[in-house]
């Protein structure tokens, strides 16, 4: 007899911290209750590898012997704006969001110094890719390689990008949002 499938409880909460070096970190539900743990899988699978702090988000959990698990993401929301200190950077005007999702990916990025560079498939030159944009679009850190969808301006210097999706959204939708 086959058994049939167990549909996962979904959970809304925001991200309490996730440290990519260690490849998890913890949600906190809108509920209240015990955090779950959100590993680098469940964020992989979502198209990114890494999630910055206060960041609205649903996954789906079962419980562990440890306590909550998120076992699949859902939908993640960046941060509300904010000032980020940075002149420019802290509104995202909505002209930009009409911008299409470019396909990319990241040559390298170092937090320390704040910035780093992609490299759009099908195009030569890189593109700038700032720390206050990574972290307005939800994603704490970069690593050489990653896949990622890029809204991209041309800037004094280049070409530079102004949101970072995951990676599915320019595979998806080759076309702007609006």
């Amino acid at each position: 007899m086959v058994e049939m499938e167990r549909c996962l409880p979904r959970m809304r909460g925001s991200v309490k911290w996730f440290d990519p070096a260690k490849g998890f970190g913890f949600i906190v539900t809108e509920a209240g209750g015990p955090d779950i743990l959100l590993h680098v899988n469940a964020l992989r699978n979502f198209g990114q590898s890494s999630v910055c702090e206060n960041t609205s988000i649903v996954v789906s959990v079962q419980q562990t012997q440890h306590g909550l698990q998120a076992v699949e993401v859902l939908e993640i929301t960046p941060p509300e704006g904010g000032d980020s200190g940075v002149p420019g950077m802290s509104e995202l005007p909505e002209e930009y969001l009409l911008l299409a999702l470019e396909p990319a990916r990241v040559k390298w990025f170092d937090k320390v110094k704040g910035f780093g560079f992609a490299n759009v498939f099908g195009r030569g030159e890189d593109v700038f890719i700032h720390m206050e944009v990574l972290r307005r679009s939800g994603f704490a850190d970069l690593q050489p390689g990653e896949a990622v969808a890029l809204r991209i301006i041309e800037g004094e210097r280049g070409r530079q990008a102004v949101m970072i999706c995951p990676w599915e959204m320019a595979l998806e939708a080759d076309r702007p949002v609006g």
